[in-house]
């Protein structure tokens, strides 16, 4: 094996490269999902290395410098981080010229050719799914024999190899909890409301939802949701309690852990057997049987991406879901003792001036636990994207999809609803939420009850306001 240094390269302070299934940018809550999509290569390559500069407070020169011990550097990108991730790989290039530089990720994935001809120290970069196609790599095969890369050959031309077949047997992946025991120090990764410390991982990919704006689906992991078995799930976890006995709580990051109803309740009733805390992502059409199902066998908090509540807006995104149904969802999960963390988005296809007070005045009366507002992020890849283009939704200058700071800009616009408008209105969208009697003594008699959860909040809500007046700031 080549000796392989796995890499999400220094950013902006707070900024999260990796981010799980979500957006990568800074949130208003500092907040590190765990670099999974890179643990889960690193896995496969024995006597690699995995280093998630931003969490572990890691420089640029302190990168350079690890540059010299490796053969191969395998560096996390995105689209609003990319022109940054290149000139990390210039200084690392320039540390050591021998250094072999390949690039992953969605970014990459959607625009290889783009990427090569923007980053001219990259020498390959790896399409779609890259677990196996990384190991191949660091077996040191030749780069014409590696199916799923695209390259520079000898005479400098771009090449791009076949696709690689997608992978069915998920059992086949090694546990990233391995990974993370080796290289991660589990504390530097916090999410404001999961328990903390907690674990992410995922026991599926793909997703059968079309939202027309999600990343993952649409650029590496596709629309069949290939999954884990229960058993090699339940192994992992017995693995990480044993490594990390510190861990409050687990959490599936897989897109939708719901799309397969059988195998979440499978898959609880395994946790159930071992005592375990533990949070995922769901779709807010989860029936209550199965609801109680999970709650009686450990889970706390489901993450809901809510997105609108204009019903129109949920159909022009193909979203899949019923405003109706999503409220007795939330009833059953109240009634259940089930908390959630609701997400929406402002700024989607349709959004005018009413539908975003429509959506404020649909999010306070479902009141979950806590909530994240986000603006239309149109990814290349996406159909979202295409369609931003199209009908000239998108600037140029908007393309990166965050400020040199990495907070999120509104990169999309209507002919009736401006940037600023729609950039705006997340900060009004928070303190209507957040700002009510009802919502602020839940907080309140939250952080009585609990030091730890007061000591929490405190911290939260001065890295809240201070998000704020950076987004003031960039407006």
């Amino acid at each position: 094996m080549m000796k392989t240094l796995f890499l999400q390269p220094p950013s902006t302070d707070g900024f999260d490269g990796g981010a799980g299934s979500r957006y990568q940018a800074r949130r208003e809550i500092k907040s590190f999902w765990y670099p999974t999509w890179l643990a889960q290569p690193a896995a496969l390559v024995t006597g690699s290395k995995l280093i998630d500069a931003p969490p572990a407070r890691i420089g640029l020169e302190t990168v350079t410098r690890q540059a010299r011990d490796f053969e191969l550097c395998v560096i996390h990108t995105s689209t609003p981080s990319f022109a940054s991730d290149v000139k990390v790989a210039e200084a690392m290039k320039a540390a050591n010229p021998s250094l072999k530089i390949g690039f992953v990720g969605a970014k990459v994935a959607v625009q290889p050719t783009e990427s090569l001809e923007k980053g001219a120290v990259i020498d390959f970069v790896a399409r779609n799914e890259f677990d196996f196609t990384i190991k191949e790599i660091a077996e040191g095969r030749d780069f014409a024999s590696v199916d799923g890369i695209s390259y520079r050959n000898r005479d400098g031309i771009l090449v791009h190899n076949k696709d690689r077949a997608v992978l069915e047997d998920m059992d086949q992946l090694p546990f990233v909890t391995e990974v993370y025991k080796r290289d991660l120090r589990i504390e530097d990764y916090f999410i404001g409301y999961l328990m903390h410390p907690y674990l992410s991982i995922y026991t599926g990919r793909g997703c059968k939802s079309r939202c027309t704006f999600c990343l993952w689906p649409q650029t590496v992991g596709g629309h069949r949701y290939r999954v884990r078995s229960p058993e090699h799930v339940a192994e992992e976890i017995r693995l990480a309690r044993r490594y990390f006995p510190q861990v409050k709580e687990i959490f599936f990051d897989d897109d939708t852990f719901t799309d397969n109803l059988p195998r979440a309740e499978a898959i609880a009733r395994e946790l159930g057997k071992l005592g375990v805390t533990w949070s995922c992502n769901a779709k807010a059409n989860v029936p209550r049987e199965t609801l109680k199902v999970l709650k009686d066998n450990g889970l706390r908090l489901l993450l809901v991406g809510y997105e609108s509540g204009n019903q129109q807006i949920l159909h022009n995104i193909k979203k899949g879901m019923r405003i109706e149904v999503a409220k007795q969802f939330t009833k059953d999960c109240h009634e259940l003792g089930i908390k959630i963390h609701g997400t929406f988005i402002l700024g989607l296809p349709g959004e005018t001036k009413e539908t975003i007070e429509e959506t404020i005045r649909f999010a306070t009366e479902i009141n979950p636990h806590t909530m994240q507002v986000s603006l239309a992020a149109p990814y290349p890849g996406t159909f979202l994207y295409a369609q931003a283009l199209e009908n000239g939704w998108l600037d140029a200058d908007h393309a990166e999809l965050v400020d040199e700071h990495g907070i999120q800009i509104a990169p999309l616009h209507y002919p009736h609803l401006s940037h600023t408008e729609i950039f705006d209105s997340v900060e009004t969208f928070y303190r209507r939420f957040y700002f009510r009697a009802p919502k602020i003594a839940a907080i309140v008699g939250e952080m009585v009850r609990s030091p730890q959860m007061m000591k929490r909040r405190l911290r939260e809500g001065v890295e809240f306001f201070q998000f704020l007046r950076e987004r003031h700031t960039a407006a």
